[in-house]
């Protein structure tokens, strides 16, 4: 069934079985073009009426494709109220319902259609919404309230019937998100274009100009990519650094007075736990430590951070490993590196946020406060081996090695730990004024519950080893070989070594740090020095040599003196025995001699009583004798007495008389020698001097 109408040389066939639609045009040939003389002027006016109202119903159609929508915008109408660049009641403007995909029908003379595509999220990245329609934002805001009705922004009359806000919105599209949304009510910004209609001029034009990008709004592009926590390689050998993602946000309450980071319910937690009794610093550790990120899943649900409480600026708990969609106009991150303490280290933390300060340290500690952990200030505990993810903005880690540190003054000679990177040779002046350059090794050790006390007193390794240590060491050497002389420091180095070692412990001992070793490992000589003690050496060396050589010669002499004894043993040996019997018979005499003197001491006593005896008796005699008889007669009666108990002769023995001859002589000298050897041999005088008595007087010879 059709309809033909012919119309200023063509032919307009109307036939709904055709693939066309139904709709034909066709020029008219010479004799199709002759009009009847019955039409009239009438009927060429109904043709062109029923001509438009045709094209205008045929451009009234519209095809949506599949992945399209279709933006409705109305004639004529009534205004639309206030700011409202959308229309719900039917006034003239952008309409609030969309053409879905299909053949859609919107009259061409009253509204005009235009076709948007599907807002598309690629994957990997995120789609950021404005909307331009709603209530406007409390002061303050930086981003319109979500509601759950909301969805993904596709149903525009939910939005607005439940109070939703202009400007940007919480949520964010996730990866391979598609969906309908209304190009005029909301924009959303993703890394590949610009999704909708600006309504504000700015945007308008560059829309038009077609360089309207994510960077018309401030951002960057990885600023909508998918956030991504991960480990980070750290050099080559396939090490890895741990990371953790320190958290921003742009929107939410002001922070409280004095605070410097948010933490959901502040820290009224860690107060209750620490008044329970038997918490320990590690379990209060354990509970800061914690992440209260589940609450609004890891900052992913903006609005349920912000009812949870959330604030303003920079949060405690940082995001672990994963991927996370996050809004980039309404929170940063920050990748740092976590916290590793390593075997034989600990980590001392000085914590900014937390309660008032409460110092356990004890009124003898001088040197700032120490408090238990969720207190502001240097936790008395530190951290032990193991991964920690703590926000470094608001927590100060100081690394303290408690395994035995080597540091070592000399060049091109670093530690693993890299504190003695700055140390220097001491460089030190004899007072001769010898240069020296010492390179010196110094073992200390930090043990780990004293690590607090430590940074407490010095701020970090780096200033114990540069600022007390270097200045400790280098005026210790420099005053104590001030005042040697070069040679002396030379002969004495162990004797240096080893004050230097109790200075350096005394000192230390005042940080609590133990002292295990101080060793001067090199010393650079000056070259006139070392000229000197190369010949100073040289000569003792030929000293040594010498009396290597004498030693030899000497060795020798004694080598051919033991073979000189081993050949005259068998002498050696009767010699000895010789020896041993002559000692022997001295001492048998020398016991024998003893025994006699002995004898004779005693005897001699004995005799001497006896004569004493005798002599006061006699003397008391004599007194009588002169008592009774005088002094005269008791001298002659006692001459008389002595004269005849000796043995004196009052006669010669011998008469010599003179005949004239040589006779005579000879007989006298015969006499007197017979006499000789009469009184030479034993008798009764011997006995006499063996008791003791006093000898006969010898033989008077007359002449």
């Amino acid at each position: 069934m059709g309809r033909t109408i012919r119309f200023v040389g063509w032919k307009l066939s109307t036939d709904l079985a055709t693939p066309q639609g139904g709709v034909q045009f066709k020029r008219l040939s010479a004799e199709e073009m002759q009009v009847p003389e019955s039409g009239g002027l009438m009927g060429v006016l109904l043709v062109v009426l029923a001509l438009v109202l045709i094209v205008v119903v045929f451009w009234s159609f519209y095809s949506i494709g599949p992945t399209q929508i279709g933006l409705v915008r109305k004639r004529f109408g009534k205004k639309l109220p206030g700011n409202n660049p959308v229309a719900f009641a039917g006034e003239a403007g952008y309409q609030a319902e969309l053409l879905m995909p299909g053949i859609r029908f919107k009259f061409l003379a009253l509204y005009a259609v235009t076709k948007h595509p599907w807002v598309q999220v690629p994957a990997g990245q995120i789609g950021v919404v404005i909307a331009q329609v709603g209530k406007p934002t409390p002061i303050g805001a930086k981003s319109g309230r979500y509601d759950s009705a909301f969805g993904n922004f596709t149903d525009f009359r939910a939005f607005v019937e439940k109070g939703g806000e202009k400007g940007v919105q919480r949520p964010v599209l996730s990866p391979g998100t598609l969906a309908p949304i209304h190009p005029v009510a909301f924009l959303v910004i993703t890394k590949p274009q610009v999704f909708g209609v600006p309504v504000s001029d700015e945007y308008r034009r560059l829309a038009v100009s077609k360089t309207l990008s994510y960077m018309a709004f401030g951002l960057e592009p990885w600023q909508l990519d998918v956030t991504r926590i991960a480990p980070m390689p750290a050099g080559q050998g396939g090490k890895v650094l741990d990371m953790i993602g320190v958290v921003t946000t742009l929107d939410g309450e002001p922070l409280p007075a004095g605070a410097i980071a948010s933490r959901l319910g502040g820290f009224s937690d860690v107060l209750e736990f620490e008044r329970q009794d038997g918490v320990t610093d590690f379990q209060l550790m354990a509970l800061i430590l914690g992440s209260k990120n589940d609450q609004h899943n890891n900052y992913q649900d903006f609005q349920k951070f912000l009812e949870a409480g959330g604030k303003i600026g920079l949060q405690h708990d940082p995001l672990l490993y994963g991927a996370y969609n996050l809004n980039p106009f309404l929170v940063r991150v920050e990748q740092v590196p976590m916290l590793v303490v390593e075997q034989g280290q600990v980590a001392v933390i000085k914590a900014y946020v937390g309660l008032p300060t409460q110092d356990t340290s004890g009124s003898g500690f001088k040197f700032g406060s120490l408090v238990r952990p969720g207190h502001q200030g240097i936790w008395q505990e530190a951290l032990r081996t193991g991964k920690y993810p703590i926000n470094p903005r608001i927590y100060d880690a100081k690394l303290v090695l408690t395994a035995i540190l080597k540091l070592d003054w000399a060049r091109d000679v670093t530690g693993a730990h890299g504190l003695d990177a700055r140390l220097e040779p001491i460089i030190a002046k004899s007072n001769e004024g010898f240069v020296f350059s010492i390179d010196l090794q110094v073992l200390i050790h930090v043990p780990d519950t004293k690590a607090p006390r430590v940074i407490s007193m010095v701020g970090s390794m780096e200033n114990l080893v540069n600022e007390v240590l270097q200045a400790a060491v280098g005026n210790l050497f420099r005053d104590k070989i001030g005042g040697m002389e070069a040679i002396t420091f030379i002969q004495t180095r162990q004797s240096v070594q080893e004050q230097a070692f109790a200075y350096i412990q005394g000192k230390l001992a005042e940080y609590e740090i133990e002292t295990r070793g101080v060793y001067i490992q090199d010393v650079v000589y000056p070259e006139q020095l070392v000229t000197v003690l190369t010949q100073r050496e040289v000569a003792h060396q030929e000293v040594e040599t010498f009396k290597m050589q004498r030693q030899a010669q000497d060795q020798r002499v004694e080598t051919e003196k033991a073979r000189g004894t081993a050949d005259m043993q068998v002498d050696l040996a009767k010699s000895k025995v010789g020896v041993d019997i002559q000692t022997n018979r001295a001492e048998a005499r020398m016991k024998e001699a003893q025994g006699e003197a002995t004898y004779i001491e005693r005897t001699g006593t004995a005799r001497g009583a006896e004569v004493r005896a005798v002599g006061l008796a006699n003397a008391e005699a004599y007194q009588r004798q002169v008592e009774a008889l005088g002094k005269g007669p008791t001298a002659l009666v006692n001459a008389i007495k002595a004269l005849a108990v000796g043995n004196t002769s009052f006669m010669p023995k011998i008469l010599v008389v003179g005949g004239g001859s040589n006779q005579g002589v000879l007989e006298s000298l015969g006499t007197m020698l017979m006499d000789k050897l009469d009184t030479s041999s034993p008798g009764p005088d011997a006995a006499g001097s063996a008791t003791g008595k006093p000898d006969s007087a010898p033989a008077s010879s007359t002449t």
